[in-house]
């Protein structure tokens, strides 16, 4: 493996674990919107009005899912050259296990996910700060989150992808630690917390999807 084939998987990984911090994040503020609708609209409004959040944390994560998606299909034409070159027969159940080998297709359901996902919320959190120039409403999150998963297409699709999420971070998460260099003693409670994060937090969003379909 040459040095820049290392590079490429270490910031790939990098890449990852940032987005798995963001990821939990993420959760954690959707998850209050079961419990309360008042603590949903106060975080929600201070992220969407905090200067450092929208004019620094979001253009970075914003490239960090660029960045990671754009090194994740670097990094499978390169696999597939690599197999091509080096293997006069592949056999792929063999050298690796079924979610590794197919890593691009669940990153590409997910890709589409969060296509639909900045559709629904982040173009029209746009339009109504940056176009359209309407009243700050402090209270207006809860109603707009409950709003989109009426449609049960829409919470059929989330729901979807974020099966797909579960199985790539099922291989990704534990994997990134590995390929920054994180294999030590502790590595088997690391990867059995990754395993639980996989599932828990995927799961965990189709649960917010269906309760506020079911009770909005």
């Amino acid at each position: 493996m040459t040095l820049s084939s290392i590079a490429r998987k270490v910031a790939m990984a990098l890449s990852g674990l940032f987005l798995v911090f963001f990821l939990a994040q993420h959760f954690t503020i959707n998850l209050t919107s079961v419990f309360s609708e008042e603590m949903f609209n106060s975080i929600s409004h201070f992220m969407g009005t905090n200067p450092l959040v929208q004019f620094i944390l979001q253009p970075v994560l914003i490239f960090g899912v660029v960045f990671h998606f754009v090194m994740g299909f670097i990094l499978e034409i390169k696999n597939n050259k690599a197999r091509t070159n080096n293997y006069e027969s592949y056999k792929g159940s063999e050298n690796a296990n079924w979610m590794s080998r197919n890593m691009i297709f669940s990153g590409l359901a997910i890709l589409s996910f969060l296509v639909l996902h900045f559709y629904d919320f982040w173009v029209p959190e746009m339009n109504y700060k940056y176009i359209e120039v309407l009243p700050d409403d402090p209270n207006r999150y809860y109603g707009e989150l409950v709003h989109k998963f009426q449609s049960p297409y829409r919470v059929v699709f989330y729901s979807i992808s974020f099966v797909f999420l579960a199985l790539h971070l099922f291989h990704g998460f534990s994997s990134a630690f590995q390929s920054v260099g994180f294999n030590n003693k502790f590595m088997i409670g690391v990867k059995k917390f990754t395993i639980a994060f996989s599932f828990i937090i995927p799961l965990g969003f189709v649960f917010i999807a269906i309760f506020h379909h079911l009770n909005g």
